[in-house]
């Protein structure tokens, strides 16, 4: 099932799972600072690692679970952990407002694939692509946040798609609330804060996959 395979991907990296046998989880105030603003500076100083976990479960035709991101590495963790998951040639579109992690979690996807290079917005330049390890398929990174028009962002959004189709490269879109067609089958992950006073008390991530065809 994609939630069981998914956390214990995500708890075997090294993340603390809080429950009855361990009180010492992120329960309380977290120890170190969310990814905040990574979507616009592309930097993030980790200093803890807690995540706990809410639900995992089969959601109608197609698997979806959620959980509970304490901070940055829980993000980017959730990111690599989807890098393990996500076929050669799949969409992953991320939801989510502004600050919410998306390129957070992008960033865990490419160092799950094997990239070195340093992963930030490509909010002015659009598209960003990214060569992963040998024997990894390669990663194209495109937000859509400054095309307001949705004739411009399907536009982008069918170049780059064909060209990642091509490549058998992973497409990871943020703000694909911008199109204006049906992207067809994907994956989506969804961010929203816990609590939207308080940007350090982590988020809660939901993450669906495609229907199985035929279904």
């Amino acid at each position: 099932m994609l939630g069981v395979s998914v956390w214990e991907r995500v708890e075997n990296a090294g993340l603390a799972v809080p429950g009855p046998g361990n009180p010492g989880g992120p329960a309380g105030p977290l120890g170190g600072k969310f990814c905040g603003d990574a979507e616009a500076s592309g930097s993030l100083a980790v200093q803890s690692t807690g995540m706990s976990h809410i639900d995992a479960q089969p959601v109608g035709q197609s698997a979806a679970w959620e959980g509970f991101l304490a901070d940055a590495a829980a993000t980017r963790a959730l990111g690599a952990a989807l890098a393990s998951e996500l076929p050669a040639g799949a969409l992953l579109l991320l939801y989510g407002d502004l600050g919410a992690g998306k390129t957070c979690l992008v960033q865990g996807l490419a160092q799950g694939l094997g990239i070195e290079e340093p992963i930030t917005s490509p909010t002015f330049a659009l598209a960003q692509h990214y060569e992963a390890a040998p024997g990894r398929p390669p990663l194209v990174h495109l937000d859509l946040y400054r095309l307001e028009e949705a004739a411009a962002a399907d536009e982008l959004f069918a170049q780059e798609e064909e060209e990642a189709l091509a490549r058998g490269a992973l497409l990871a879109v943020e703000w694909p609330e911008r199109l204006g067609t049906d992207p067809g089958p994907c994956w989506r992950v969804e961010l929203e804060p816990a609590d939207p006073a308080d940007p350090e008390a982590g988020r809660r991530a939901r993450v669906q996959r495609p229907p199985a065809q035929g279904a």
